[in-house]
């Protein structure tokens, strides 16, 4: 008896454990069922991905949607439009939003204003904070979430742990990886007389330096040792901090982003202004290349895009009022492909990077490889499709990126989730379809 599918993925160059490998791809009930010569098998859809390569649906594991309480800068239903458009299946939401997330009934609120507008699967980071840091065990463990994201140096929003003792009480909670955001504090403060009123943004990064970063890593991952507890250091942008991560792999994994891997200070402050402001800054041209040589010796497990928008007017802020953040969840995939067309990395190490590497870093279940069994979650992209990125193009709420004008070659032509096709050549396709993204070690 012939297979009937929900949906065949027809000729695609596929991307998967075992290799790259001509193939189609047999979808049913949200999974794929079968990979290889399907024929003229029976298919209620169908979609053509001849001279396509065919990846693991992109998870992007760091976006800030910034819903509830800000949400003329953005929601759940403008940013994962965004993501699908650039190819991403999943999202990861951090809990800086207002209230900041940090309870069970934060979450359920996140999961519920989801459910029926965000149009790819989601989970949501728990903030940790002093009050609920006896908690945490049992908040991590809820359906839906994503695990306990740290702040130990001020950024967007209020949520931070900047002491020891504190720092100690929330790894000693809990057993998932906690994701962290390593700034240091107490230098942050004394050196912010640095940027006083009139300074230019330029100075961003002089103000929060190197040596911030370093010193709250160096505190984070003494604690982790202490307490045994595996953490994720976010968007990492210094050379020392990748030396010191690379000694402590069994304690961390390593995010950066594409923003931190591409652009490269004075230039970007020049040519963008607060445009280019983000925490941790974007730094000299020497880090930059500490970065690649990180992901090129295998340092780095995830690329996240840090997705952190703000209207154009609140940019427009002279600095240092001006927000720290900018879009990337639409452009993180177009930019990492043309660092692929341009010879830097492979496209299975971008597929580890964007697709199993935040799987296997947080535990994700049937999501990040093509393989018989997992979600029907795919990202088709043409690798010799040249395009100019454009504010028009961009879907988020805040309606600007900072690679406005930037030629690339590689583009998202198709997004897949759980075997519904939600985005074709740039343009969504019908209603939301998100779920929560289940986790090995949740309820």
């Amino acid at each position: 008896m012939t297979e009937t599918y929900d949906l065949v993925v027809r000729g695609g160059n596929c991307l998967t454990p075992a290799g790259r490998l001509v193939a189609d791809l047999g979808i049913k009930k949200g999974r794929i069922v079968e990979i290889g010569e399907l024929g003229k098998a029976d298919a209620a859809e169908t979609l053509e991905a001849r001279g396509l390569h065919v990846l693991p649906g992109v998870i992007d594991t760091q976006v800030h949607f910034r819903e509830p309480g800000l949400e003329h800068k953005e929601d759940l239903a403008t940013g994962s439009r965004a993501a699908i458009l650039g190819g991403v299946t999943a999202f990861f939401e951090m809990p800086n939003t207002t209230p900041n997330t940090t309870t069970a009934e934060d979450l359920a609120d996140k999961l519920a204003r989801a459910a029926g507008r965000a149009v790819c699967d989601h989970a949501f980071f728990i903030g940790a904070t002093a009050e609920n840091a006896g908690e945490l065990a049992l908040l991590e463990s809820l359906a839906g979430c994503a695990g306990v994201k740290v702040f130990m140096g001020s950024s967007t929003g209020t949520l931070l742990v900047d002491d020891d003792d504190t720092l100690r009480h929330v790894l000693s909670s809990g057993q998932r990886r906690v994701a962290v955001h390593a700034e240091d504090e107490a230098r942050l403060l004394e050196r912010k007389h640095l940027v006083a009123s009139g300074a230019d943004v330029s100075e961003h990064p002089v103000w929060r330096d190197a040596e911030t970063a370093l010193l709250a890593t160096r505190r984070l991952l003494r604690l982790a040792d202490e307490t045994r507890r595996r953490v994720h250091v976010l968007h990492v942008t210094t050379s020392a901090e990748m030396e010191l991560l690379a000694r402590h792999k069994d304690l961390a994994s390593v995010e950066v982003t594409p923003q931190h891997l591409t652009l490269a200070a004075p230039a970007c402050y020049e040519t963008l202004g607060s445009l280019a402001q983000m925490n941790p800054p974007i730094r000299g041209e020497s880090q930059r290349a500490g970065l690649w040589k990180a992901l090129a010796a295998g340092v780095i497990d995830v690329i996240g895009s840090d997705h952190a928008p703000h209207t154009l007017e609140e940019k427009a802020r002279a600095y240092p009022s001006s927000p720290s953040g900018m879009t990337g969840v639409q452009t993180l995939l177009p930019i990492m492909l043309d660092h692929v067309a341009a010879g830097r990395l492979s496209l299975e190490r971008l597929v580890d990077l964007v697709s199993a590497g935040p799987a296997r870093v947080y535990g994700i279940s049937r999501k990040g490889r093509i393989a018989t069994g997992y979600d029907g979650d795919l990202t088709l992209v043409d690798l010799q499709h040249k395009r100019v990125i454009t504010n028009d193009w961009i879907a988020s709420r805040a309606g600007w990126t900072p690679f406005d004008g930037v030629p690339v070659t590689g583009w998202p032509r198709a997004t897949v989730v759980r075997g519904r096709i939600v985005m074709r050549d740039d343009e969504v396709i019908g209603e939301p379809c998100g779920r929560p993204v289940r986790f090995e070690s949740t309820l």
